[in-house]
């Protein structure tokens, strides 16, 4: 394994929280078959029938996609597409790519087939970057489901969002306990989550972190989670009727039952930001699928009818 794959797969700057944990580890080594996940989309609208379809397309397992749904009749151009993972969950020692790019009035909805699991760690810890690139006139909804940190767990994710100042993104995030069906409360190492966003200039929208160390902070303290167990996180990068879009999303967070929520203008009036306490992942996911009709109404004048998962 040459140095300049793995460097490719794994994050510029780990932060030194994550670093502390580095260690080699007994089994597979970092970089080697199978610890390195990878998955490239370049999407495009077709001309021959308006629909928004998958120009380029790579990937290396544990990561790969299905081919592009069309689910929505009143967004009939918008493609659907699940990201995969046919081991189950993150591992020590992965480290995980995506890099997903739309251009020429591309929509998309991109999920998961289901949560992202972080297993427990003997040794070192894991990686996942998140590229994504929107291109003029695009636009993108990125809607994973929850993340799953498992006891023993160390887990750090940089997404790196560049929207073009006439395109709009939609990005979220949930961070859950732990397994707490099976016991499993507050009990991993950390869980560290950035943004960057810039615009198609380069030029810096925000930075945004949640990190969180269970073992050494309590989850619980007022000021930190209280008494509520799920986080989550959503961006809504956009220019295109903002005040409307934060008036409106805050009106409807307010009328939200058994969430502690609330939306604020980001820096240099680039979006909107959502920050989001709960219960359950089912709780704080209706909240964003809240948000993503509320968007939708707004900029496309277009339905959300939710998301169909088997």
């Amino acid at each position: 394994m040459e140095g300049t794959e793995l460097e490719h797969y794994t994050p510029k700057a780990v932060p030194p929280e994550v670093l502390a944990y580095d260690s080699p580890l007994a089994q597979l080594g970092v970089g080697k078959v199978g610890k390195l996940g990878a998955l490239v989309l370049r999407l495009e609208q077709d001309k021959s029938n308006g629909k928004t379809s998958v120009k380029e397309q790579y990937s290396r397992v544990p990561l790969y996609t299905q081919r592009a749904l069309y689910l929505e009749e009143a967004l009939s151009n918008m493609a659907y597409m699940y990201i995969i993972s046919p081991s189950g969950g993150i591992l020590q020692g992965d480290r995980y790519r995506m890099d997903i790019t739309l251009r020429k009035h591309a929509f998309a909805h991109i999920t998961t087939q289901g949560a992202t699991r972080i297993y427990r760690m003997e040794g070192n810890y894991a990686t996942q970057i998140v590229n994504i690139d929107v291109g003029e006139d695009c636009y993108f909804e990125y809607i994973p489901d929850q993340v799953i940190p498992y006891r023993d767990s160390r887990f750090y994710q940089e997404a790196n969002l560049r929207v073009h100042d006439n395109a709009t993104l939609l990005y979220s995030e949930i961070i859950t306990p732990g397994r707490v069906a099976s016991g499993e409360h507050f009990d991993y190492d950390i869980c560290y989550m950035k943004a960057i966003a810039k615009d198609h200039s380069g030029g810096l929208k925000f930075t945004d972190v949640a990190m969180l160390e269970p073992k050494k902070r309590d989850m619980k303290m007022f000021g930190v989670l209280s008494n509520h167990d799920v986080v989550g996180n959503m961006y809504i990068i956009t220019k295109n009727k903002l005040q409307e879009v934060n008036i409106s999303v805050n009106a409807a967070l307010k009328a939200i039952p058994k969430i502690y929520a609330g939306a604020t203008i980001l820096p240099s009036n680039s979006g909107v930001g959502i920050r989001m306490l709960g219960n359950t992942a089912s709780d704080v996911r209706y909240v964003i699928y809240e948000v993503v009709r509320i968007v939708r109404r707004i900029i496309l004048d277009a339905p959300f009818s939710g998301i169909r998962k088997g």
